[in-house]
């Protein structure tokens, strides 16, 4: 089949969680024997990375992008205008559009894949402007969106509630209406799943009116590629990561190192905390400069075996977000001891206790960090069957086999 696969950001490399599963999506559609041509917005940093893309699209054409809060700050006034969402204003950029249409009416595509929310106007106007029948558009949703934008309401200041609250609505209503315009929906996991068809219904779905099924189809990770670490021995070192420009996942670790993290040094002293990820916000950047001696912050690092060695275990403190923590997926692979959150751990079918620890209060988190850090016969069982998981059941090719019947 011929595919014209849109995608927000460069899906390469696969240092973040929206890359690494788009990345495998890609290999995986190359794999199936089809013809992939590639569209994406590309920012300057990106660029160098577009030819590791070769070995999996056919073509790849990418459109320009920059963003900076005062082009948000228009985006947001004309979402108020518009009605539609924040996110999906943002990225209706008209050079992308001109590029689709001018694919979807030279070339024969069998299928538009839409990476992730916003992407989906493109392939649904391109899908029009073609005048094929036969042309059908696959929404990969990733996420339910906007129970992350809700989520991200409950733990926000006083004054961005209101702004979150029509935002979460206005994403809510958007991603129903989809679900009655495209022809199949992917999800990461059966609570996203649920969001979805949540949506639908605040969409005012009508009796007989067409809507797309939903298959879910989890995030992977490659386990040939990220092999078993081997930590320090008695080390009491914290390691977390994320792109921290993100503001669930900064919103996590903002909870973790102000509220969990001086629970643990009351018990254990001399342990550390270190903070990976790209663009860390100033205080994260202010907390490192006060403890140099308890917290480093690393900014990206282009490889993080070496500092899962140095580091008794991985803290996941998720309190807002949607999908599937890739973090956790690859931590599993890396065989690292985790402790995480009830959201955190959501659509990744582990077992408590065996694969995983989770607890949800700063008090619960922190012992059972403490519980971690000193008992290094319960790390190397996590360790051990956290690996076993991920290679059973998230590993690329096991996963991904289940999108195949959707492009028959």
């Amino acid at each position: 089949m011929k595919i014209l696969f849109l995608t927000q950001i460069v899906p390469y490399p696969p240092d973040a969680g929206p890359r690494v599963k788009t990345w495998h999506v890609l290999r995986s559609l190359a794999m199936q024997g089809h013809s992939v041509t590639l569209v994406s917005f590309v920012r300057p940093e990106e660029t160098p990375h577009l030819s590791a893309l070769d070995a999996v699209c056919e073509a790849i054409h990418t459109v320009p992008i920059r963003r900076s809060r005062v082009t948000d700050i228009w985006y947001m006034t004309r979402s108020y205008l518009t009605s539609r969402p924040f996110l999906v204003e943002r990225d209706d950029l008209p050079e992308l559009q001109a590029v689709v249409d001018e694919l979807v009416k030279a070339e024969g595509f069998d299928f538009i894949h839409a990476d992730q929310l916003t992407m989906v106007q493109f392939a649904l106007r391109g899908a029009k402007a073609a005048k094929a029948k036969k042309l059908k558009v696959i929404f990969d949703a990733h996420n339910a969106v906007w129970s992350i934008v809700e989520r991200m309401r409950e733990n926000a200041r006083w004054f961005l509630k209101p702004v979150l609250a029509i935002e979460a609505q206005r994403v809510k209503r958007y991603e129903g209406e989809l679900l009655k315009q495209v022809d199949h929906v992917l999800a990461v996991t059966d609570v996203d799943q649920a969001g979805l068809e949540e949506a639908l219904h605040v969409s005012k779905l009508k009796s007989g009116e067409r809507v797309a099924p939903i298959t879910v189809v989890p995030i992977a990770t490659d386990t040939s590629q990220l092999q078993p670490i081997k930590r320090k021995s008695g080390s009491k070192n914290i390691v977390t990561l994320g792109t921290l420009h993100y503001p669930p996942n900064a919103d996590g670790i903002r909870w973790f190192f102000n509220e969990v993290f001086p629970l643990i040094r009351e018990q254990v002293p001399d342990a550390t905390l270190t903070i990976i990820g790209k663009n860390p916000p100033q205080d994260f950047l202010d907390l490192a400069a006060k403890n140099p001696e308890a917290v480093k912050v690393t900014g990206y690092v282009p490889e993080l075996p070496p500092y899962l060695e140095q580091s008794a275990l991985m803290v996941v403190p998720v309190r807002a977000g949607g999908g599937m923590r890739v973090r956790i997926l690859e931590a599993f692979a890396y065989a690292m001891p985790i402790v995480t959150t009830t959201i955190g751990l959501e659509g990744i079918r582990a077992e408590l206790e065996r694969d995983v620890l989770v607890a949800d209060t700063a008090n619960d988190f922190a012992q059972r960090v403490v519980e971690l850090l000193n008992d290094t016969t319960l790390q190397k069982k996590l360790s051990t069957n956290g690996r076993r998981l991920a290679e059973t059941k998230y590993d690329w090719q096991v996963v991904l086999s289940a999108m195949a019947p959707i492009y028959k």
